[in-house]
């Protein structure tokens, strides 16, 4: 039975049927790395105008009343880089006793020093972006220089934490690292022996083709990539999330992720998003529907979350 289960007064559900079952809160700008393929979750990074990133206090509160008033009791962390704030435990503790699942994307290059504490805290599982093992290809997609053995640092300690699943995000990108997936599937099988079992799950990403500057040059052919994997694997499964096939090759679980923009995703969508600044964003791509949340006040945040599914539709629904 989940924390939450059988208390809830209601649900949170769109005008298309779509129910919230998770949020997922921005809490920084801040990056310390500049990947090529970065859509920022929708936001503009490091924008000069921002006066100041959202408090742990209101993180907590939407949290809080999300959980109590309609049942939703899991919490994704991201940015920006989230480690590069320094009251991310104290966020992750603040909720720990009404949520289900609280998890961080991360990029890993601080996560060695924090994966303890966040375990401590509440936190219970990470992923972490791996474009590559390769420090030369790694640098030029991440735009940044000595960081990925901090990186593979990180994600042994939170394997060692117990910060599990892990997932490890690979956006795959043509004449950069579509050559490496083999040496990436031998790297999380190394992980998991060191796990003691399947705790960690490569997830390959499709670039998204919105992106059509580098959709032109790195977009990868992921229907060979579906199909290699397909004669190696031992089994297939199909996620409810927009239809996510799950090959398993020689003891490693592949994800499969395409790209944000299409029907499917749309029609699947079950999450909330907050921005940095602690405005709901009912549409990653969209920018003219946020809503304010302005107080800590429990009234202020349950009817602000209600009013967000009013501005919450399909952004591809005309594909419908």
């Amino acid at each position: 039975m989940t924390k939450k289960e059988g208390l809830k007064e209601e649900q949170l559900i769109d005008n298309y049927g779509r129910q919230i079952r998770s949020l997922r809160f921005s809490i920084t700008t801040r990056c310390n790395l500049n990947c090529i393929y970065c859509h920022a979750e929708g936001e503009k990074k490091d924008r000069p105008q921002q006066k100041g990133f959202i408090s742990a206090e209101l993180v907590t509160a939407i949290a809080r009343v999300a959980s109590v008033h309609f049942g939703i009791t899991r919490v994704k962390f991201s940015g920006g880089e989230p480690l590069m704030r320094d009251d991310l435990a104290d966020m992750v503790h603040g909720m720990s006793d009404f949520e289900d699942d609280i998890s961080v994307t991360t990029n890993g290059t601080l996560l060695s020093n924090y994966a303890a504490e966040l375990a401590d805290a509440g936190l219970n599982r990470v992923n972490v972006s791996l474009d590559s093992i390769k420090e030369e290809k790694y640098d030029s997609i991440t735009a940044s220089r000595g960081y990925l053995p901090k990186v593979i640092d990180g994600i042994y300690t939170a394997i060692d934490a117990g910060l599990t699943p892990l997932k490890l995000n690979t956006v795959v990108l043509k004449g950069l690292n579509e050559d490496e997936l083999t040496d990436l599937m031998g790297f999380v099988r190394d992980c998991n022996r060191r796990a003691g079992g399947n705790e960690v799950i490569l997830q390959l990403i499709e670039l998204i083709p919105s992106f059509k500057c580098l959709a032109q040059s790195y977009k990868a052919d992921f229907n060979k990539i579906e199909a290699e994997l397909a004669l190696r694997a031992s089994a297939i499964k199909t996620r409810r999330l927009q239809h996510r096939k799950k090959y398993f090759v020689d003891g490693v679980e592949v994800e499969i992720v395409h790209p944000i923009d299409n029907t499917e995703f749309c029609a699947n969508c079950s999450r909330l998003r907050i921005t940095s600044e602690g405005q709901l964003k009912p549409c990653l791509l969209r920018h003219d529907n946020l809503v304010p949340v302005e107080s800590v006040d429990e009234e202020h945040i349950r009817e602000n979350l209600k009013l967000a599914m009013k501005y919450r539709e399909p952004f591809f629904k005309a594909l419908l």
